[in-house]
C-alpha cells in the first residue's frame, strides 16, 4: 500500500509545471474585441493603444481585430473606413466575425438581409447614407439593390479578406471560439464565426489559449484555455482590447471619456 501511495505521490511530482502562455520574443500584439460600429470607442482605444505601445520597449508590434466590425451602433461605415485605413501603414490582421458574414450574403441573398435586419443591419446600412423613408417605404429586394449600391466595392473586398484565424506563439485568434478536439486546420469557418456554449463550457486545454470575442460579458473573461474580450461596446459603451507581450498579458478599456488599463 505504501509502495503504491509513493509511487502515485512520484509521479505527481515528476509532473512538469504548465508554463504560462506567451508570443515570441521582440513580438507584441493587441487584440481588439467586437467594435460593432462604435468608431468612437475605436478612435480612443486606438489612441491608447498607441500611448500604452510607446510607453514600452520597442517591439514588432501587430494590432489584431477579432471580427464584428459592423452592426448594432451607429458607424460601421466609419469603422470600416478607419480600419482600410489603418492596414495601409500599421502591421494590422482582420478577423472576420458572423456579422461580417451575414452582412456579404445579404448582397445577394433576401433571406440572409431579413436576418442582417434583425441584428443591427439597419442601423449599419444608415450609415452608409440609407434614409429612414427608404428603409420605410423599401420591399426586400429593393432594400437589397440599395445595399450594393451604397457599400463601396473597397469595403466588400476588405472584408471578402478577411481572416478566420491567427496564431502567434501559443495564442490563437478568432472570433467565436474553436470547436473542441478538432485539428485547427480542420475547423469549420461555421464554427470559428458562430459557436457558442460547446466552446465556452469547454475546460480542457485547446492547444492555445484562445482569444475571441462574440460572446459579452461585462468584463474580460479570464480561463485557462480562452480569453472572451467582448465587452459589448454597442451598447455598454465600453471597448477592450488585450495586450500580449512574451508571457505578460495586460488589457486595455475604452470608455466614453476615458480609458482605463488592467493587469491581466
Amino acid at each position: 500500500m505504501f509502495a503504491k501511495l509513493r509511487a502515485l505521490f512520484s509521479a505527481t511530482q515528476d509532473q512538469p509545471e504548465e508554463l504560462p502562455a506567451c508570443v515570441p520574443a521582440g513580438q507584441r500584439v493587441y487584440a481588439v474585441g467586437d467594435i460593432h460600429g462604435r468608431l468612437d470607442l475605436f478612435d480612443h482605444l486606438l489612441a491608447s493603444i498607441s500611448a500604452d505601445n510607446a510607453a514600452r520597449r520597442p517591439a514588432d508590434t501587430q494590432l489584431v481585430l477579432l471580427g464584428d466590425l459592423v452592426d448594432r451602433g451607429p458607424d460601421s461605415c466609419g469603422v470600416v473606413d478607419r480600419v482600410i485605413s489603418l492596414a495601409k501603414d500599421h502591421n494590422l490582421r482582420v478577423i472576420a466575425g458572423n456579422h461580417e458574414e451575414m452582412m456579404l450574403k445579404s448582397l445577394d441573398d433576401d433571406e440572409t438581409l431579413r436576418h442582417f435586419l434583425r441584428h443591427g443591419g439597419k442601423e449599419t446600412l444608415f450609415s452608409y447614407g440609407l434614409t429612414f423613408e427608404e428603409y420605410a417605404q423599401a420591399t426586400l429586394a429593393t432594400l437589397r439593390a440599395r445595399m450594393n449600391q451604397l457599400v463601396p466595392a473597397e469595403h466588400i473586398a476588405f472584408m471578402q479578406a478577411m481572416e478566420n484565424q491567427i496564431v502567434c506563439g501559443d495564442y490563437l485568434f478568432v472570433h467565436a471560439g474553436i470547436r473542441p478536439g478538432v485539428p485547427l486546420d480542420q475547423q469549420a469557418v461555421a464554427d470559428l464565426r458562430w459557436i457558442r456554449q460547446e466552446f465556452l463550457d469547454h475546460t480542457a486545454p485547446h492547444g492555445h489559449v484562445v482569444v475571441h470575442g462574440h460572446t459579452i460579458a461585462d468584463a474580460p473573461v479570464v480561463c485557462p484555455n480562452r480569453i472572451g474580450i467582448d465587452t459589448g461596446a454597442f451598447a455598454s459603451g465600453r471597448l477592450t482590447a488585450i495586450g500580449l507581450e512574451q508571457d505578460q498579458r495586460w488589457f486595455i478599456c475604452a470608455e466614453i471619456g476615458s480609458a482605463k488599463q488592467a493587469a491581466a
